[in-house]
């Protein structure tokens, strides 16, 4: 992973893979460690260090990782549990579409559709407004699967997550790095206090991962704060319900099964958890958006499923949408 440090061309600060960054903790400007050390920024107001360490640029203040501590490593046994992640280099290279453990696969199988969807009717807008080369900040990126399939396709990713082992985490983008010509860079930061100074990136997807979320507006209005005018937001397979009241029983029908099987509520951060057209409309009218909401088609069988839940009596599954919007000019 690109371990370069350079000079700004636009300001003082030190640029990573050509990318200005900024403090994590207080927005300050970064600037190049002086001596051998060619893995490190240090702020020029508050002092905080930015490492990269195995490949990683760990952009998490030591007091915001404490704060997620918890939640981190709940988020990890459980992933573990589940059958996440492999030792094997293929694993990574065949998601979505085919999740060689066997563990997981009906969740790859919707991950696949709606990348298959974003590919065709999503990434070539952000190519016809950006061309070639275009930045695309990839929030929540987990294993980094996402990223790798975008620096294939000829844009410049940045794979963003809080988790970085090397199973389910940027860890595990190692996996990657053979088969691209120039890997992309992988950065451990929360979605409300990103290293990147403002108006560089072209677009940014929240790929299964803005339900994750404590504020919805907060990491939303950062996300754009990166992205340059008329850049493209994307949020895709966050689930979505008609009603909050179906997404308040998901939950605690979810904490009550973790809590059997895991011995954790799994709660240690109170995310959102899920969407609603209010979540949605609030989003629209708090940050001057206007979603457009699309619908991949995730099989017949998948379709049915809210009729049949009503049929029997129980409570409406959850639904995923893709929803894009610029960033006003």
């Amino acid at each position: 992973m690109p371990s370069l440090i350079e000079q700004s061309a636009h300001s003082s600060s030190a640029a990573v893979a050509g990318l200005t960054l900024q403090c994590p903790r207080c927005g300050g400007t970064l600037d190049a460690c002086t001596g051998q050390d060619v893995s490190a920024l240090t702020c020029n107001e508050c002092s905080f260090r930015l490492e990269q360490h195995q490949g990683i640029w760990l952009a998490l203040p030591e007091e915001r990782a404490a704060y997620y501590a918890r939640f981190i490593a709940d988020y990890e046994m459980i992933r573990a549990a589940e059958g996440r992640g492999s030792k094997s280099a293929p694993y990574y290279l065949s998601l979505p579409y085919v999740d060689t453990s066997g563990q997981n696969q009906a969740q790859w199988t919707i991950r696949a559709r709606t990348y298959s969807y974003l590919v065709k009717h999503i990434f070539p807008r952000i190519k016809a407004a950006a061309g070639v080369g275009a930045r695309v900040l990839d929030m929540g990126a987990g294993n980094g699967w996402m990223s790798y399939r975008l620096a294939q396709m000829g844009f410049r990713p940045v794979a963003v997550d809080l988790l970085i082992n090397d199973q389910d985490g940027l860890g595990a983008a190692k996996h990657y790095q053979q088969q691209l010509p120039e890997m992309f860079p992988a950065v451990q930061a929360e979605s409300t206090r990103l290293p990147f100074a403002s108006e560089q990136f072209d677009a940014a997807i929240f790929n299964a991962s803005f339900h994750y979320a404590e504020n919805y507006q907060s990491s939303l209005r950062e996300t754009m704060r990166c992205l340059k005018p008329g850049g493209l937001i994307v949020i895709a397979d966050s689930p979505w319900y008609s009603q909050a009241s179906s997404g308040e029983r998901m939950l605690a029908e979810r904490r009550e099964a973790f809590l059997k099987r895991f011995g954790t509520l799994s709660n240690s951060i109170p995310s959102l958890e899920f969407l609603t057209d209010a979540r949605l409309n609030d989003l629209e009218q708090a940050l001057n958006l206007r979603l457009k909401r699309h619908v991949p088609f995730y099989g017949l069988k998948w379709s049915m499923r809210p009729w049949l839940a009503r049929v029997r009596g129980r409570r409406e599954p959850a639904r995923f949408r893709i929803y894009s919007a610029r960033k006003a000019a």
